[in-house]
């Protein structure tokens, strides 16, 4: 893996799941990790549920925008996490594959897509201990 990891989060639609990922990530790890989503099939706008839950904690997807995934998207990724994409992802040697098990949030209000993004900010810290552990301060 490069001195600056890169991850790229798959869904169907990249209108949930995927973008409420990379925006825990980007927030979360800041510039230690090179942040990707996309979509099998994208929809055509950021699931406003998604959207108005990721407000709530501060974070804004608003101006995303769902993205198609590309064989150079997988291809330029350390780590491709899918969540309920199925077998639509190409895999290439030497990558690591994670499946994240999650609810989909498309169709459903925010209450319930509250706990799905909660469940992703817990899956997302342990993703940055593992992979881009904040460096400890020097002392002087």
């Amino acid at each position: 893996m490069a001195d600056k990891p890169s991850v790229l989060f798959v869904c169907v639609h990249n209108a949930g799941r995927s973008q409420m990922a990379a925006a825990w990530l980007t927030h979360l790890a800041g510039d230690r990790v090179e942040v990707r989503s996309a979509g099998s099939n994208p929809g055509d706008q950021i699931n406003p549920a998604a959207v108005e839950a990721m407000a709530e904690v501060g974070i804004d997807i608003s101006k995303e925008t769902p993205k198609i995934l590309t064989i150079d998207a997988v291809k330029e990724s350390d780590v491709c996490i899918t969540m309920g994409c199925g077998d639509t992802c190409p895999v290439f040697p030497g990558k690591r594959y994670l499946d994240w098990k999650l609810d989909d949030p498309a169709g459903q209000g925010v209450e319930a897509v509250r706990p799905i993004r909660d469940e992703i900010k817990t899956l997302v810290e342990g993703l940055i201990a593992e992979i881009a552990p904040a460096k400890p301060e020097a002392t002087a």
